[in-house]
């Protein structure tokens, strides 16, 4: 992992208490309804994190230097261009497991109107978006913070979560999922998302040509293992805070899933932990921010990080994003190929299925940054 951060091993467990909704002093549920919470200066002490953890914009000593991956010389099959972006990749990969790709082949048009419909999506009333509503123990649906789920260090954030499928039988699963939960008069924001779907899981794959070139391995080994993804698309709103330095939009956490492909909207907020310290992120509206996942770590049996990274809020400017996961089908067993495993290099983690994962970060543990460590500590005892 990019840090060597030790926590007692149930810290995060889930709890029967922290399935239930918070209650505040009145007994009164806790509702995180963002255009009354926009304008609270009083902030819920549920909202509020330990001083260890608040953000401090004076610890953030200066933006990340990721490298600026130029896809079209590798779209194009120019071998000159495939090397020198494998080297880039490799060496982001190894330390903190961000990189920035560029002329990726994903229409403009179509990442402005995600963008687009996005904002009409969260500026409905709360109890249209709850039509969505995303039920204890899953991972789809949309949540109001993370109330109902934890009752402390709550973020600062609203999202939408909707799974995709890569299989045969599987094209429509996105409209489908909107006209199910939001009714007919949302089939155009299904049709959006759909195709803003199928071109992240495009660009994935193509990105994973890249990663197994960059650790020595088949150019299609890992495009291959992920052709039937069954992965998750989110849609990230931040609202603006009276007081931002008491909160996070998102915690300090590393992605549980294989790959993330993030698109920011144009006000900052991303920050990743490198070297001890906190960096962030400048938006990009021609890039795509691309992080490696737990899973993906696994998969490259530790070569590659997946790096702590966090969310802060301002009290100007609400910020969006979508962020699409990478996620192997169910049935696939996470396991390094074996160019990746030697004497010099044994296997770090057990053989897994995603599904294992995502059950026990949903059900019984809540991401940070220790969650793959603590998860492989866990089947291993389940499993003996």
């Amino acid at each position: 992992m990019a840090i060597d951060c030790m926590v007692t091993r149930n810290n995060n467990m889930t709890s029967k208490e922290d399935q239930e909704y918070e209650t505040n002093k009145t007994n009164k549920p806790l509702i995180f309804d963002a255009s009354l919470m926009k304008n609270e200066s009083n902030i819920p002490s549920q909202f509020i994190w330990p001083d260890h953890e608040k953000p401090n914009c004076a610890s953030v000593t200066s933006e990340l230097q990721v490298p600026l991956i130029d896809l079209s010389g590798v779209l194009s099959n120019d071998a000159i261009e495939i090397k020198k972006a494998t080297s880039l990749v490799n060496e982001a990969c190894s330390k903190h497991g961000f990189f920035l790709v560029i002329n990726h082949g994903v229409d403009t048009n179509l990442i402005k109107n995600a963008h687009v419909y996005m904002d009409k999506f969260f500026e409905l009333p709360l109890c249209e978006k709850q039509k969505a509503q995303r039920k204890i123990g899953e991972h789809c649906g949309y949540a109001s913070s993370f109330i109902g789920r934890f009752s402390s260090k709550l973020p600062w954030k609203e999202t939408l979560s909707f799974q995709y499928s890569a299989e045969e039988g599987s094209s429509h699963i996105v409209e489908d999922y909107f006209q199910r939960t939001m009714g007919e008069n949302f089939s155009h924001l299904g049709k959006v998302y759909q195709d803003y779907c199928n071109a992240m899981s495009t660009l994935s794959l193509g990105i994973m040509e890249l990663l197994g070139l960059s650790l020595g391995v088949s150019k299609n080994h890992f495009k291959e293992f992920f052709q039937e993804n069954e992965s998750i698309m989110r849609l990230n709103y931040y609202p603006t805070c009276q007081k931002p330095e008491l909160t996070l939009g998102t915690g300090p956490h590393c992605d549980p899933t294989s790959l993330t492909i993030l698109h920011q909207d144009s006000v900052g907020g991303l920050q990743v932990f490198v070297d001890n310290e906190w960096h962030s992120i400048t938006p990009n509206f021609n890039a795509f921010v691309v992080n490696i996942g737990d899973t993906f770590m696994a998969l490259s049996n530790g070569r590659y990080k997946s790096c702590l990274h966090r969310a802060v809020v301002n009290n100007k400017i609400p910020r969006k994003s979508l962020a699409f996961f990478l996620c192997p089908n169910k049935d696939k067993v996470v396991t390094p190929p074996i160019e990746l495993v030697d004497s010099n290099n044994p296997r770090i983690y057990p053989d897994f299925t995603w599904q294992a994962l995502l059950e026990f970060t949903q059900k019984q543990y809540r991401a940070d940054m220790n969650t793959l460590q603590t998860f492989s500590i866990w089947l291993q005892e389940t499993q003996a």
